[in-house]
């Protein structure tokens, strides 16, 4: 009979030693940022400061989320799986030292999921090794830095998205080479990893071509590019190579038509939107500031007559006009910021109903998918050996209020 007591005794003290430790029976407590009914995801950007231009990222990102949360998806539910998605912008100026702190903030006090689409070559390098340290996904950073998708087996937890720089400034040294065989070359660029790279690229097809080179301090803003791009005018170039962000290369198309300059016009993509040669326009007070610049694309043009018919453009625009009134509808950066916003809905359906950190980052890393925001004939894939998400590029031209698509779609990795 005691021993039958005794028993007894233990059982309830073993019980009441599992009540009073949480989860001891209990399931595996969800990563951050995850709850029955939400994800919080966060992205730095520059909301304020000299490329505060690219905050239209966010913008499209949170619009795309907002329609995500709204629908019902095929299971009947809202969100991804019943879950709505939270997205969290902080402002980093494009200041490196800002971006630390956020991303910090994010990831320690805000405990979000992951991190997506955080803008800036440098910027995204400075908190790299403490993304993959803590173990959180830097997803689909807004750069083109080839590094981004070389070194991802010593960084595991990031990958890029878009179309690397080497690669585009393959392409568009191979238009020089092939069309303009005999120009004379003057680059202005933005002194950093970011234009160092694009440069590399191009020369490495139009080197013998490059007559001048002239560099700005990333960040500088309008005032640091007047006096470069008068110096490369003075080189006897006829060629004009911009690899640049937004501001400082509406300036320079602007500046170089006041100084009289009309040379053959070539922009990365990064400083080329409908947006962005309609302000360089407006400022020069004429067209031919901008037309016949030449740059190379990956998505469909939202401003296009092309694509005017077209689904994917046509949802875009419903979905600014319904959660974004008041902003322009062609503005490519809006799109680009949907655009990457599905391939995050898509990663995370693919990371399962209960999505870790690591399921979502597998997901990303073998990812094949048939997006209808990129060009005809282009996929998304990845897989653990090529952290290249995007990899086919076409070159097009803008004139008269539009760019238009020419030559074959060429994948570059």
């Amino acid at each position: 009979m005691r021993m039958k007591v005794l028993f007894a005794t233990l059982v309830a003290a073993a019980a009441a030693l599992l009540v009073a430790i949480p989860g001891a029976v209990a399931r595996p407590a969800a990563d951050p940022g995850v709850s029955a009914r939400t994800i919080t995801i966060g992205t730095t950007l520059p909301l304020s400061g000299p490329a505060s231009l690219y905050a239209r990222i966010g913008t499209g990102m949170r619009t795309y989320f907002s329609y995500i949360n709204a629908r019902r998806a095929r299971d009947g539910k809202r969100g991804v799986y019943g879950r709505q998605i939270v997205l969290k912008v902080y402002d980093d100026q494009y200041n490196e030292a800002q971006t630390v702190q956020q991303t910090r903030r994010a990831v320690e006090q805000d405990r979000v999921f992951a991190m997506l689409g955080g803008l800036g070559t440098e910027n995204q390098q400075a908190v790299r090794a403490y993304m993959n340290q803590r173990k959180v996904p830097q997803l689909y950073v807004s750069t083109g830095l080839s590094e981004f998708g070389r070194m991802h087996r010593q960084f595991p937890w990031t990958i890029g998205w878009q179309p690397d720089y080497v690669q585009e400034g393959i392409l568009l040294g191979s238009y020089v080479r092939q069309n303009l065989s005999n120009a004379r070359v003057a680059i202005l660029r933005q002194n950093d990893d970011y234009g160092r790279e694009f440069v590399q690229g191009f020369a490495s097809r139009a080197g013998r071509n490059i007559v001048a080179t002239e560099t700005y301090p990333r960040a500088g803003g309008a005032s640091v590019i007047p006096g470069p791009v008068a110096r490369l005018r003075a080189s006897g170039a006829d060629t004009f190579l911009i690899v640049a962000t937004p501001t400082e290369s509406i300036t320079a198309l602007v500046t170089a038509y006041r100084l009289g300059w009309r040379p053959n016009k070539i922009v990365n993509s990064v400083g080329a939107t409908p947006g962005f040669m309609a302000a360089a326009r407006a400022s020069a007070g004429s067209a031919d500031a901008v037309n016949g610049v030449v740059t190379t694309t990956y998505l469909k043009d939202v401003a296009s007559p092309a694509y005017a018919n077209d689904a994917q453009v046509r949802l875009f625009k419903r979905l600014m006009e319904k959660y974004a009134p008041g902003q322009p509808t062609n503005e490519g950066l809006f799109f680009y910021g949907m655009a990457k916003a599905d391939t995050f809905v898509q990663a995370l359906y693919r990371a399962g109903r209960n999505p870790t950190r690591a399921r979502l980052m597998n997901a990303a890393r073998n990812l094949k998918l048939a997006s209808p925001w990129l060009l005809r004939g282009s996929r998304i894939t990845t897989t653990p050996r090529s952290a290249f998400p995007i990899r086919y590029q076409r070159l097009t031209r803008y004139n008269d209020g539009a760019f238009r698509e020419f030559g074959a779609l060429v994948k570059t990795r």
